[in-house]
C-alpha cells in the first residue's frame, strides 16, 4: 500500500512538472480581422512572447495592457518580445473588441476567445492573466491579477529568458 502511494505521488509530481513545460494547446481562434489562428502556432521566431488574457469590461486588464502599450516599443526594440492579447469577451460582445483596441492604439496581435476555450485550456481562473512563453513555446511565467508596475516584472522575465538566466 505504501509503495502504491509513493508511486502515485511520483506520477502526480511528474504530471505537474510536465504541465508546466507543455506546449501550447491547439485551439482555433479568430483574429480581430477575421483570420483563423491555431494557438499551438503562436510564436515569436524563437524569442519569448507574452500572452495576456483580457476583456473589454475588465478595468485592471485594460490598465495592464495600456501600461504595457506605453513601453511596448522600447520592449520590442530591446528584446524583440511580442504580445498576444486574448479577448475572452463573449460572442454578443465581441464587436466591442476592435474599437477598444483601436481606441487605445494597442499594437498587439489580438485574438478572440468568445467561448473561453483557450482560457480553459490554459487553466486561467480569472482575468487579467498573463503568461510569458520562452522561445521554445514553454511557459516561463504564469501570473494572474494586475497591480500598478506589474508590467516591469514581465519584461524582467523576458530579459532573463534572453540572457539564459531563467530556466
Amino acid at each position: 500500500m505504501k509503495m502504491k502511494a509513493i508511486l502515485l505521488t511520483g506520477l502526480l509530481l511528474l504530471s505537474c512538472v510536465g504541465a508546466a513545460y507543455a506546449q501550447l494547446p491547439a485551439i482555433k481562434l479568430k483574429s480581430i480581422d477575421g483570420r483563423e489562428v491555431s494557438t499551438d502556432t503562436l510564436n515569436n521566431n524563437g524569442k519569448p512572447f507574452i500572452i495576456s488574457f483580457f476583456a473589454t469590461w475588465c478595468k485592471p486588464c485594460n490598465r495592464e495592457l495600456n501600461a504595457i502599450h506605453e513601453v511596448y516599443e522600447d520592449w520590442v526594440e530591446e528584446t524583440g518580445v511580442k504580445i498576444y492579447a486574448i479577448s475572452i469577451d463573449e460572442a454578443q460582445n465581441v464587436q466591442r473588441v476592435k474599437p477598444l483596441v483601436d481606441g487605445y492604439g494597442w499594437e498587439y496581435e489580438v485574438l478572440l476567445d468568445p467561448n473561453s476555450d483557450f482560457r480553459r485550456a490554459m487553466g486561467v481562473p480569472l482575468i487579467p492573466h498573463v503568461f510569458v512563453i520562452d522561445g521554445n513555446g514553454k511557459v516561463a511565467l504564469n501570473r494572474g491579477g494586475y497591480t500598478e508596475g506589474g508590467e516591469e516584472h514581465l519584461i524582467e522575465v523576458v530579459r532573463e529568458l534572453i540572457d539564459g538566466t531563467k530556466q
